[in-house]
């Protein structure tokens, strides 16, 4: 056999999974379609984000969470309806992340070296009800060093079991073909591509110079998602989220493609929950792009008037960083938005300065490079915007500023191939707004929820505006945001049991066949269920490949 295992995937998952594995002495076979400029895979170009419960951070911030509290979040976003058949893996699969996540993960990253920043932040707020989607207390916890520094000892480890001799990387090796033999996976078959010095991110070649194969005693699957093949996003949409957009833009880099799901399918492995996905709604158009169509995700703090494409104001929940996929399905199934790709937000200097963050690792240069005096100098005692965020005020093609509303209307108007938007209308809407700011208590749910986020300190500090009306010339000038679909996650994919065994249609394992990471639904064929509470997608492949590697070390024992 060329290596004891076989781990098809050198992204996050697959490298956790391969660590798990040379730690124990097993030989290692990584295989990836990509050069070695892109060790860690999609998880290199993330924030960071690590969801976790009652931690050290959150008790410092005086937050009171708990695992109870945790897992009722959990499973009302997730809202399991397929737990006889598709969910019976992921529902269990959930528990344990949870319990994880509440216990062991944070003392198992500090053993990796991982450290956290002391501020906590407060993703997908939710749908404004107790048992429902979203997060009751703040839980994003950021890594420094962003998802940079979560791949970091991951990949190092990888480097330094290749000097062992325990490791082979095969780069530019595209798996076509899981070999399955009598039940049990034998290795894989494929295609070897052209050279390509391309750097991290950028679309490489996909010319074949020949074929190889590998055999081993176990195949690991972590090829990751399908994020930057819309043609796949668009096959899997489901109806209840409406019609998929015409235009989109991508998140994730092109290597995304989704094709191991198919191919798994192919070798007898059972797909589940492939309709749910996850896409956000405030995506912009990368003004300095790495891959094709290159989009960033604005984190948004709760203040942002935000408009449909039409110049109405959304409804709850559909507030900034409240309830991503609630937001997505309003904006394409309401009738007469289904031939628009957009939305707006409208706000204030204040408001961006104080509220605008970017997702992604080289968006945010100074939590990448560890640099604390700079957070600290940038984001807590520096007057203006990010300067990343700065960038896209002043070459980003989806912003455009003003000091009246008119002329933001008018310049509004001009992103989009027929004027849309009433200036009067949303006047009148912003006015009625700003009515409310008089007092501190108010009718507005969005400003309700703006007063009850300043009353926690990480968002006071850090994070949310103070409250102020969007035309008070003083907090200006005005800025309007034009707002894209930008892919991100399938939230489905090979169901799974605990031990991260890929089950086949009949629903027992495959011999010697594991998978882990997104091309697991992050666990079980869909960890999340229908909606994610944030921070948890590094989580899973970390999760996840550990369970793989573990599982799979023990059988090649």
């Amino acid at each position: 056999m060329d290596a004891d295992v076989i781990v098809v995937g050198a992204g996050l998952a697959g490298l956790v999974a391969a660590h798990e594995l040379t730690s124990r002495g097993r030989r290692v076979a990584l295989v990836d379609q990509e050069n070695a400029a892109n060790l860690g895979g999609q998880a290199f170009w993330s924030l960071g984000g690590l969801f976790l419960v009652d931690s050290p951070e959150q008790r410092r911030l005086g937050i009171k969470d708990s695992f109870d509290l945790a897992w009722n979040d959990w499973q009302g976003s997730a809202q399991f309806d397929r737990v006889e058949d598709e969910d019976s893996w992921a529902v269990r699969w959930a528990r344990a992340y949870v319990e994880f996540a509440a216990g062991e993960k944070r003392s198992w990253l500090e053993g990796h070296g991982i450290s956290l920043l002391p501020t906590v932040g407060w993703a997908e707020r939710g749908d404004l009800r107790a048992d429902g989607h979203g997060n009751s207390v703040p839980r994003f916890h950021i890594a420094w060093g962003t998802g940079t520094g979560v791949v970091e000892p991951f990949a190092e480890y990888a480097k330094q079991a290749a000097r062992d001799g325990l490791l082979t990387f095969h780069h530019r090796h595209r798996v076509d073909e899981l070999v399955v033999e009598d039940g049990s996976a034998r290795g894989v078959r494929g295609t070897v591509l052209a050279a390509d010095d391309s750097p991290r991110g950028v679309s490489s070649n996909r010319d074949p110079i020949g074929d190889f194969e590998l055999t081993a005693q176990a195949v690991i699957v972590t090829s990751g998602g399908i994020g930057a093949n819309h043609d796949i996003v668009r096959r899997s949409w489901p109806e209840r989220l409406g019609s998929p957009p015409r235009q989109m833009v991508t998140g994730v880099p092109a290597y995304v493609d989704g094709r191991m799901l198919d191919i798994s399918a192919e070798a007898g492995v059972r797909l589940v929950n492939r309709d749910r996905m996850w896409h956000y709604t405030e995506g912009l158009q990368n003004w300095d792009p790495i891959w094709p169509g290159h989009g960033i995700r604005i984190l948004p703090g709760p203040s942002s008037i935000w408009l449909d494409a039409l110049g109405r104001r959304l409804p709850d929940p559909c507030l900034p960083g409240y309830d991503t996929l609630g937001t997505l399905r309003h904006l394409r199934t309401t009738e007469d938005l289904a031939d628009h790709d957009h939305s707006w937000f409208v706000l204030t200097r204040k408001i961006i300065e104080k509220e605008f963050a970017l997702s992604g690792s080289e968006q945010n240069p100074d939590i990448t490079a560890k640099d604390r005096k700079a957070v600290l100098r940038d984001r807590l005692l520096g007057k203006g915007a990010p300067a990343p965020v700065q960038a896209f005020v002043r070459n980003g093609a989806d912003f455009v500023t003003a000091e009246n509303l008119e002329r933001l209307v008018e310049k509004m108007n001009g992103l989009t191939d027929k004027p849309l938007l009433d200036a009067a209308e949303v006047r009148r809407q912003i006015e009625a707004r700003d009515l409310q700011m008089a007092n501190p208590y108010s009718k507005d749910s969005q400003i309700q929820g703006i007063r009850n986020a300043r009353r926690y300190i990480g968002d006071r500090l850090g994070r949310v505006a103070t409250p102020h009306r969007i035309l008070d010339p003083a907090a200006g000038p005005l800025i309007g945001v034009k707002l894209h679909v930008l892919t991100r996650k399938t939230l489905g994919g090979i169901q799974t049991d605990l031990d991260s065994r890929a089950l086949g249609a009949d629903g027992q394992p495959v011999g010697g066949l594991y998978a882990a990471g997104e091309v697991a639904g992050f666990g079980g064929g869909g960890v999340h269920g229908y909606n994610a509470l944030e921070g948890t997608f590094l989580g899973g492949c970390l999760f996840s490949g550990r369970a793989a590697g573990r599982a799979a070390a023990r059988q090649t024992g």
